[in-house]
């Protein structure tokens, strides 16, 4: 999974603020910008991060197509997520011990 890596989770996690550059993006990581370049590929490759053209730099922000996929995919464990939490109540209520 492309936020498997602790490094391409700081790189996503430091773009809802604003579109960042390679350059700040490398600083706020504390690894080269060449590094960070292979973190967005993969990052692009997996549609949660785009890049548009700003003059002479290359501006990356999070890409709501992705992370849509990504939202509908989890939705689909929360029925059965909360119909644990909810039988897990009633066993800890039954049992004396909520």
């Amino acid at each position: 999974m492309a936020l498997s890596d602790p490094t391409r989770r700081a790189i996503f996690e430091a773009l809802p603020q604003a579109p960042r550059a390679v350059g700040e993006l490398a600083e706020i990581t504390g690894v080269t910008s060449s590094a960070v370049s292979q973190h967005l590929r993969v990052l692009r490759a997996a549609r949660l991060v785009m890049m548009r053209p700003e003059g002479n730099r290359r501006l990356y922000s999070l890409d709501p197509r992705g992370l849509g996929d990504a939202r509908d995919y989890l939705d689909q464990f929360w029925p059965s997520a909360l119909a644990a939490y909810s039988a897990a109540l009633q066993t800890a209520r039954a049992e004396g011990t909520a």
